[in-house]
């Protein structure tokens, strides 16, 4: 069988189930002569909606009743279970180990056992009180949106960040804990993003007694008072508190790195702004002559704290890219390989010892085939993540990058137009422009019928 016909039987029956799922029936029914026209192909989604009505969504062994705010594809519900992190010698799974070994050692209880606990099988699966509400994230705010989310319905989604767990974690009582797992966003197509990644989480919170321990004459100091929140602390933390937890988390983040990384790295901190920490800051490393983000950290929003139980401590929490560090550590060019199933690819990090230098060595230096779309946008609703998400789900690994070259707006009509630039390359093959022809072609047909664009091919 051709690969690209392996893609668009795949796809098809991709498309028309993402259909089904947004409940828009006229759609439905054209986009499923596509998937009857395919006999198959390609790896089996985790879910089965019910024959019967469509309407529900069986994932993980858990039924959910499927509505209007349903946006999740299957070709993402496909990758919902394979926890690259917890697939040995992965190189998701390296950094994970490297950075679990580290907390193993440098930070221990009284009895010589670990501090910090991990969490690394945790539902991918969670409310939105959990991935907002639980987090302090206002009902308004922008990281809400259906847009940048994947919905299975209106009270459940596919988490987009590990810290939907923390609430529930701390309010089990735990003071120090990592927790690791796949997150989801609908976000750009590029070398650098992927609608599924990789995020490991940190939390620790200190009493009173802990925290002041180790401070001469610290007897009379105090974790809270009732003052004004500034941009250095928050209204219910005394000053000394914060800058201890503050030297903490960036003594406890640098380390980490450093051992990652060695210790001629070049680090800085550059404040920002996160719903659920307060100061926040982001860690920036200079690798190979460029400034680049690494994660982001801050001292944990005392509201938080109180509704999970622990109103008597205060904490840091941070989160990190595993792909971002695998990325920068191995020199791993692109962030579709950690989903290759290629044995020359996976060979390279089967490794006797975690923290053995690896340097990713390319499977294939195939030329780009680039094409562009141009269409009308819609009178109505148009997002671009609906288009990525299409784009995705057609083009499959083969799509590289997705650039917005050119908008124009017609100066009698008003009429908006957008020019896409896709770059399809294979990382394992040579496409040949027969192949990415029809995947174009595929696209241009499904942006017209199931975005409601009007086409300028």
């Amino acid at each position: 069988m051709e690969y690209i016909g392996w893609v668009k039987k795949a796809a098809m029956a991709a498309v028309s189930s993402l259909t089904r799922v947004t409940a828009r029936p006229s759609v439905t029914r054209l986009l499923s002569v596509w998937a009857r026209r395919a006999s198959g192909g390609g790896r089996k989604a985790p879910f089965t909606p019910t024959e019967a009505s469509s309407r529900t969504l069986e994932l993980l062994g858990k039924s959910y009743p499927l509505d209007a705010h349903s946006n999740v594809r299957e070709t993402i519900l496909a990758k919902v279970g394979r926890s690259l992190h917890n697939q040995r010698q992965h190189p998701l799974w390296l950094i994970k180990e490297r950075v679990k070994d580290h907390f193993f050692r440098q930070y221990r209880n009284r009895p010589r056992t670990p501090l910090f606990s991990v969490y690394d099988d945790l539902c991918p699966v969670v409310t939105t009180q959990q991935n907002f509400d639980s987090l302090l994230i206002p009902t308004d705010h922008p990281c809400r949106k259906r847009d940048d989310n994947y919905y299975i319905n209106r009270t459940h989604m596919l988490r987009s960040h590990t810290s939907a767990h923390q609430s529930d974690l701390i309010h089990a009582g735990l003071d120090a804990f990592l927790v690791v797992g796949d997150v989801y966003r609908r976000d750009s197509i590029d070398s650098l993003h992927y609608p599924v990644f990789h995020q490991l989480e940190g939390v620790r919170l200190f009493s009173g007694h802990e925290l002041f321990a180790n401070i001469q004459d610290g007897g009379d100091l105090q974790l809270f008072e009732q003052s004004c929140r500034t941009a250095h602390k928050q209204e219910t933390h005394t000053m000394e508190a914060v800058k201890l937890v503050e030297f903490d988390l960036k003594q406890t983040l640098s380390k980490l790195i450093t051992h990652l990384f060695g210790d001629r790295l070049e680090i800085r901190w550059v404040d920002c702004y996160f719903p659920f920490t307060h100061p926040s800051f982001e860690m920036e490393i200079n690798f190979q002559g460029k400034w680049i983000e690494v994660l982001g950290c801050g001292v944990m929003e005392q509201q938080l704290l109180n509704s999970a139980g622990a109103s008597e401590k205060i904490g840091w929490a941070f989160g990190l890219g595993l792909e971002r560090l695998a990325m920068i550590l191995y020199n791993i060019p692109d962030i579709r390989l950690f989903w290759s199933e290629n044995e020359e690819f996976l060979e390279q990090f089967r490794v006797p010892d975690i923290n053995e230098n690896i340097q990713f060595q390319p499977l294939s230096k195939y030329p780009p085939l680039i094409n562009d779309i141009s269409f009308w946008l819609p009178s109505g609703t148009f997002t671009v993540n609906d288009f990525y998400d299409l784009v995705r789900t057609i083009g499959e690994e083969i799509v590289e990058k997705v650039d917005l070259i050119d908008q124009y707006e017609h100066p009698k009509t008003r009429k908006v137009s957008h020019c896409y630039r896709i770059v399809y390359r294979h990382r394992e093959k040579m496409l040949t422009k027969e192949e990415v022809a029809r995947v174009h072609e595929a696209i241009q047909k499904a942006a017209v019928q199931v975005l409601g664009v009007e086409g300028r091919f």
